[in-house]
């Protein structure tokens, strides 16, 4: 089949993908790990390099201690190709990924990675069942903090869990009980 041969069922998968995927930078940034939880399958498996290689759960306790380390997190998900063959797909998600530390020290580091992932579909939903990180740049930075008030002057600025703006703006993106 070739690029714009999809037929319908193939445009809802990808959505599908794609919409997965980006909820997974939203669970993360927003903290919010119970959103995390529910995209992947009981069975999935999740590696991160040298950091975490194991199950759902324990992937799940692992961002949540690991996040703790960062004032603020963002993940740009920001190219997707998937091939799907029925119930089972695979994808290559480029993300650019923004981590600022705590404290009067803090430091940014900013990395271009790439998530090499198998999906299943099942009763009727896509999810993870099994993501392998792949780090193609990193950059470390001291954090310039007038930075944060020359740009985009009077603009709230982004906060990692509930507080952040947009669980009172966006009244349909709601909360994962956790």
């Amino acid at each position: 089949m070739g690029i714009h041969d999809a037929s319908i069922e193939d445009v809802i998968a990808r959505d599908s993908l794609r919409r997965l995927v980006t909820a997974y930078s939203r669970a993360a940034d927003r903290r919010d790990l119970a959103l995390l939880r529910s995209l992947y399958h009981d069975d999935a498996f999740d590696q991160h390099g040298s950091m975490f290689e194991g199950g759902a759960d324990a992937y799940v306790a692992f961002v949540e201690k690991a996040i703790a380390a960062y004032e603020t997190t963002v993940h740009y998900v920001v190219n997707m190709s998937f091939e799907i063959d029925g119930d089972e797909a695979e994808g290559e998600v480029h993300k650019i990924n923004y981590h600022r530390t705590h404290g009067p020290d803090a430091y940014e580091i900013i990395t271009g990675s790439r998530s090499l992932d198998r999906y299943a579909r099942r009763n009727g939903e896509w999810r993870f069942l099994s993501r392998s990180i792949t780090l193609d740049w990193a950059r470390r930075q001291p954090v310039d903090p007038s930075a944060y008030e020359d740009f985009a002057a009077g603009s709230p600025h982004g906060k990692a869990g509930p507080e952040d703006l947009s669980y009172s703006l966006l009244t349909r993106f709601v909360r994962h009980p956790g």
